[in-house]
């Protein structure tokens, strides 16, 4: 508490000082990151394994690169984000200039999952950087060899008055969800996202949410089934499947789901290998509590073929199941690990009332030919984002915003997105000195003046 306390007040000092309002600081900031993390890149591969089972071109394509890529956007786009907006004045305002002025919010708090340990710390720490604030970074307790790379990482690049890792476990959210600060990032799971929103509240304080949920994958009788299995299984494994936009299970016409199902078994095969707990690239589950926790939500008799699991490496192979329904115990909760439930429908006017009855989805993916049933799925169901005909790649561009929607999570970043949920913009009228148009004061006498004030405000 004491240490916290103390980072607290350095940073608040530093903040007034203006330096980091310079667009010119914050640029040699992310430059100094961008430099630091490409020059941990094995450091950054290393502690992934370590944590989850990750192989190095996975950690780099979606973690280390991902990261460089944020920075390179906002350095290339910062000058143009910090700056005014000029705006329309209206006539009764006359003469005056309009415009909006972003401004950091001051000393925000980021906390990161497990999962996606330096994605989901340094992707929004960027964010925070690039929009002048100062910052407090918590990662999740759960990956210690990432949490002591991210530490190691912030300190080389940035006094502790400027950007701050704290690490612990649950001792430590708590200490810093007792702080007042000026903003709070989290990402993780729904329940500890409500806790930490009933803090927020408690102190009127920012909030951003990234949360998760169950997000389906839809596949009607019109969709090309080779390439829909193919990244269907590269979206839902990847990273053993503990991702928070991965496909949480499939909704599939009855009259294809033995194709498709046939389809998602050859690609694993061909993925992952005849024998993926043995393959040195796919990851394991983070701990015990959460392979315990998966496997309870599997019914053996609706697995397709064998489920083949490695208690001491904490890996579950690839995992299909059929024939469930949304009674069944693997539908209660977000899977977020590499079991696939399939549920067919005989109507694609059927799938609306089971997803529409439950918390709105992070992402939902459409696999289809048919742009009606695109758009009526699109258009009609609400979730955080998603892919027609792929999975989880809309959230590897900094030129859109990711986020979830109600149970899922509120705000978004990335890119500009990224920039502006870490800002706030200033609305700013700068009235000239020359004429004062004299309607608006009392004593509000005279046709004239009525009939003014009607002309100018309609």
């Amino acid at each position: 508490m004491t240490d916290i306390h103390k980072i607290m007040e350095m940073q608040r000092a530093f903040f007034r000082t203006g330096k980091t309002r310079d667009v010119a600081f914050r640029i040699d900031m992310l430059q100094r990151l961008y430099f630091e993390v490409s020059q941990r890149e094995k450091d950054i591969a290393d502690a992934l394994n370590a944590d989850l089972g990750k192989s190095p071109r996975e950690s780099y394509m979606c973690e280390t690169g991902l990261i460089l890529s944020e920075i390179t956007y906002m350095i290339r786009h910062l000058p143009k984000f910090a700056s005014a907006k000029r705006v329309h004045t209206p006539l009764a305002q006359f003469p005056a200039m309009s415009y909006e002025k972003p401004c950091p919010y001051g000393t925000v708090l980021i906390m990161s999952p497990w999962n996606y340990p330096l994605l989901l710390t340094l992707e929004p720490l960027v964010d925070a950087l690039a929009a002048g604030n100062t910052a407090v970074v918590k990662p999740s307790a759960y990956a210690p060899a990432s949490s002591e790379v991210i530490k190691s990482i912030i300190e080389n690049c940035f006094p502790k008055k400027y950007v701050a890792c704290v690490t612990g476990g649950r001792k430590e959210n708590q200490a810093l969800l007792d702080k007042k600060f000026d903003m709070i990032f989290f990402t993780g799971s729904g329940n500890v996202g409500r806790e930490v929103l009933r803090k927020c509240a408690g102190n009127l304080t920012p909030v951003v949410l990234e949360l998760g949920g169950k997000s389906p994958c839809i596949v009607d009788s019109t969709a090309n089934l080779s390439l829909a299995a193919k990244r269907i299984v590269f979206g839902k494994f990847l990273n053993c499947g503990q991702t928070c936009v991965a496909p949480d299970y499939i909704l599939c016409d009855r009259k294809i789901q033995n194709k498709l199902i046939g389809a998602i078994k050859r690609q694993i095969r061909k993925q992952f290998g005849k024998d993926p707990i043995s393959n040195p690239d796919y990851g394991k589950i983070i701990n015990r509590k959460h392979y315990d926790r998966i496997l309870g939500l599997i019914d053996p008799n609706k697995v397709v073929g064998e489920l083949k699991t490695d208690e001491k490496a904490l890996k579950i192979a690839p995992t299909v199941m059929r024939d469930v329904t949304f009674k069944d115990r693997i539908m209660s909760e977000e899977i977020f690990g590499p079991v696939l439930p399939v549920i067919a429908f005989d109507d694609i006017g059927e799938i609306f009332e089971p997803i529409l009855a439950r918390p709105k989805p992070l992402a939902l993916y459409i696999f289809s030919g048919d742009r009606d049933n695109i758009r009526r799925i699109r258009d009609n169901i609400s979730y955080g984002g998603g892919c027609v005909n792929d999975t989880i790649i809309h959230l590897a561009t900094s030129e859109m915003g990711f986020g979830g929607v109600g149970d899922s999570g509120q705000g978004a970043y990335h890119g500009r997105a990224g920039f502006e949920a870490f800002s706030h913009k200033k609305s700013i009228v700068e009235k000239s000195l020359r004429i004062d148009l004299p309607m608006r004061y009392q004593p509000y006498r005279g046709k004239l003046t009525d009939k003014l004030i009607r002309f100018f405000l309609r």
